[in-house]
């Protein structure tokens, strides 16, 4: 007599958990109590949420590789009215934004069954999904950035925040004035008297039509001369100032021309060319 293998022995077990019901309390339910009441608010069907139609949409096409830019309209429209469809049977408030995106898909796809003509204009006709690619695309980005702003770490979901009890009571110390201190004041006190005396300026006047007549006589006998020849820096900052003056005057003028070979190049000075 052949003895029944390990399968053998396993299949009624098998058989026996595909007509457990349930287990309550650890123990296989085989069959419903005649008396049982299913509330029909338990038979609900769940189905997955989505932020609003452009949501819907965009997980439509996603899903199944669509091209963003070239939506097959038919199959996209033929889910999304089944999704709409199962929407209204539970929640009918719910399914009006849907509706509107739904008749917008039909209206899509109409045009689209139409022929094409060109405008009065020559120009290609857009296409009637270019519009709605253009709103799906800046919603995922909407929606990518969100993701990634969520995925920061939040206070109070990622970590919480370190809280220390600090002894407020603050008692009065006065600082002890050491001998080095005073010496440091004292020569601080000094330091500024020096900075606060009184000096007599006097004023320099100079002409800028006489360095004008300066400029010209060191360009008399000269092709060209270098911009920083032109200055005597031993003289002190108020000669050089009236020294450019007069030269802008000079080339306002048109006496002198001011000339450069090339970005960052020395600047030239010469006297300007007047034909005779």
């Amino acid at each position: 007599m052949t003895q029944p293998t390990g399968d053998a022995l396993q299949a009624p077990d098998d058989q026996l958990e595909l007509k457990v019901l349930a287990r309550l309390y650890g123990e296989p339910v085989l069959q419903l109590p005649l008396d049982l009441y299913i509330p029909p608010d338990a038979l609900e069907v769940f189905l997955e949420s989505f932020e609003g139609p452009l949501d819907l949409l965009l997980y439509l096409i996603r899903k199944q590789n669509f091209n963003i830019l070239d939506i097959p309209m038919a199959e996209v429209t033929r889910q999304y009215l089944a999704y709409v469809e199962q929407l209204r049977e539970h929640n009918l408030e719910l399914a009006a934004e849907y509706l509107l995106m739904a008749a917008m898909l039909i209206d899509i796809k109409s045009r689209m069954l139409l022929p094409v003509r060109k405008a009065d204009t020559g120009e290609e006709v857009e296409d009637p999904r270019a519009e709605l690619a253009r709103r799906l695309l800046e919603y995922e980005r909407i929606k990518q950035g969100a993701q990634q702003i969520d995925q920061l770490p939040q206070i109070g979901r990622d970590f919480l925040a370190a809280r220390v009890l600090l002894d407020q009571t603050v008692s009065v110390q006065l600082p002890d004035v050491q001998l080095p201190d005073l010496r440091n004041a004292w020569a601080d006190v000094l330091r500024r008297a020096r900075l606060t005396q009184h000096h007599r300026i006097s004023r320099e006047e100079l002409s800028v039509r006489e360095f004008m007549t300066t400029v010209l006589r060191a360009l008399q006998h000269r092709r060209f001369a270098e911009f920083q020849e032109l200055f005597e820096p031993g003289r002190g900052v108020p000669v050089a100032v009236v020294t450019f003056i007069a030269l802008l005057e000079l080339a306002r003028e048109s006496l002198v021309e001011i000339t450069q070979a090339e970005a960052y190049a020395p600047i030239y000075v010469r006297l300007a060319y007047r034909p005779s």
